[in-house]
């Protein structure tokens, strides 16, 4: 058996091995010098401050001066879901023997928007540090809650307007919303949910 035989396997399991430990692009498996790569010492990085990265002391003081609005975001999440319904109505083409069942559609999400619109003005406007874990389980919490109070408002009459739609109309429908797939997982996954 010669040294060449014994060598390539042993560099291939080696660089499989390595694959599990570091990024594959920091090694070309094609490369003749995979054993010096191997047992190649990787370079130290920089100091923080030369690749413009903050100390661990300046990464606590920016998480603690960095501040957001549960508020303002639940408040874009309501007009993303009205902006959403304007869209979604002007790509139906309702024909008229149709508007009686969007109009209800419509009015149910309304007050059901109107409802959100009210519990968001309840969240804080800004909140600086990070909520505890149980008080942010409870901020999750009461936001399902409510999202479930919405989509049984809603259901029934979207269910109505669905069963007057054409194939056509319930394909853009169907359709997920570059809005509702950045900010819903339902969305994402195809799922258009009531609006």
């Amino acid at each position: 058996m010669s040294i060449r035989s014994l060598v390539l396997p042993t560099a291939l399991v080696l660089a499989a091995g390595l694959a599990f430990t570091t990024p594959a692009s920091a090694f070309d498996l094609f490369e003749d010098d995979m054993i010096e790569l191997a047992q190649a010492t990787p370079p130290a990085p920089p100091p923080p401050a030369a690749r413009g990265e903050r100390t661990p002391g300046e990464r606590g003081a920016a998480r603690v001066e960095r501040s957001f609005s549960p508020k303002s975001m639940c408040l874009d999440m309501v007009a993303r879901r009205i902006g959403d319904r304007a869209y979604l109505k002007a790509r139906l083409e309702l024909k008229p023997e149709q508007m009686t069942a969007w109009s209800a559609f419509e009015k149910a999400a309304d007050e059901a928007s109107a409802k959100s619109m009210a519990r968001c003005q309840t969240l804080p406007a800004e909140m600086k540090e990070r909520p505890a874990y149980l008080e942010r389980l409870t901020m999750e919490e009461d936001a399902m809650k409510a999202r479930v109070a919405t989509i049984e408002a809603v259901k029934p009459s979207l269910t109505a307007l669905v069963a007057v739609l054409t194939p056509e109309q319930k394909a853009i429908l169907d359709r997920p919303r570059a809005s509702m797939a950045h900010h819903h997982g339902a969305a994402a996954m195809g799922r258009p949910g009531p609006r």
